[in-house]
């Protein structure tokens, strides 16, 4: 179970993640249940590639949920703009 601990972290702040870009980018917001999904992939997305690029970085607490919370809004940000770019 411990070695799963630092995944549901980085997926649990993914999806905060994607909700806070959400409300603050709302021409590309999903919706709570978009934004959370779309954050979710993104947590885990962001926490492989901060612990690739910064080897140490993410084995903290924090750094699990900065990668989590910054690769969340940047998921739910390119799909929101692909999403309305679609709608066009």
């Amino acid at each position: 179970m411990e070695s799963f601990l630092p995944l549901i972290i980085q997926l649990a702040s993914g999806a905060a993640g994607g909700n806070v870009a959400g409300a603050l980018l709302k021409n590309l917001s999903l919706g709570t249940l978009g934004n959370s999904i779309a954050g979710i992939a993104g947590g885990g997305i962001g926490g492989v590639i901060l612990n690739m690029v910064a080897s140490g970085a993410a084995d903290g607490i924090i750094g699990q949920i900065a990668g989590g919370g910054v690769g969340g809004a940047i998921v739910m940000a390119i799909v929101g703009f692909i999403k309305n770019s679609m709608g066009k």
